[in-house]
């Protein structure tokens, strides 16, 4: 195997050509689901150009482009690659050949906004893992004006929930005090809504304005556009 200028370490090609993460790139090898040149890989190896690298026993494309897609998500979609029920997925707002994209976080069925999709697994990991603190912006609306005592709570102290604390950062967007933008790092499973949940609210709306350095903009709902990796 090349050890040249122009060899790439394993975990790095399987990120660039298979969509994943490099740890899960590791986990893969780790798993003997990997072969280079018709023998089972090792975690380090170098990859050159010439080298034929097989996952599950398909070719990994030597030339993939990358790409990284904002989609405005409308209520009522999954984040899912299979329809749940009556709803559909994403992927039915998009070209077939962008079907092979993977999401970057997600959205429940129920709420709507930014929401990137790539095949580049290194970003999607840099995105989400919870060590890099992406801030994330949502336009929260509640059933009933939120008390001033909840709003230190959440926001000052945090509040318990079965997988650990959660904090929010809290700006009122209308007099009444229902309508909110919510500012977070963390990504945990229906957070928002868990948060608000626990003290008696049931949010009505959630919409992501942000992720990161991106922005939903003027992207209309259930249209997406390619974008770059910033």
């Amino acid at each position: 195997m090349s050890t040249d200028n122009e060899s790439v370490r394993l975990n790095k090609y399987l990120a660039l050509h298979a969509g994943v993460s490099r740890r899960e790139a590791d986990e893969f090898v780790l798993r003997g689901r990997v072969t280079v040149n018709g023998k089972t890989a090792v975690n380090g190896m170098q990859i050159s150009p010439t080298d034929s690298v097989e996952l599950d026993e398909k070719p990994l494309n030597k030339t993939t482009e990358l790409i990284y897609l904002k989609l405005h998500k409308p209520v009522g979609f999954v984040c899912s690659r299979k329809a749940q029920g009556d709803n559909q997925t994403i992927y039915d707002l998009l070209p077939s050949e962008y079907h092979s994209l993977k999401s970057v976080g997600r959205l429940d069925r129920d709420s709507s906004g930014i929401i990137l999709l790539t095949n580049d697994g290194d970003f999607a990991h840099n995105m989400t893992h919870p060590s890099f603190h992406k801030v994330k912006q949502y336009d929260v609306v509640l059933d009933r004006p939120l008390e001033p005592l909840h709003q230190q709570m959440v926001g000052d102290i945090g509040i318990d929930l079965d997988d650990g604390k959660s904090q929010l950062t809290l700006e009122r967007q209308s007099d009444d005090r229902t309508a909110w933008k919510v500012t977070m790092s963390e990504g945990r499973n229906r957070q928002i809504r868990r948060t608000f949940a626990a003290l008696g609210y049931t949010v009505t709306k959630l919409h992501r304005t942000d992720f990161g350095p991106y922005n939903l903009g003027h992207t209309a709902p259930g249209t997406f556009e390619i974008t770059s990796k910033l």
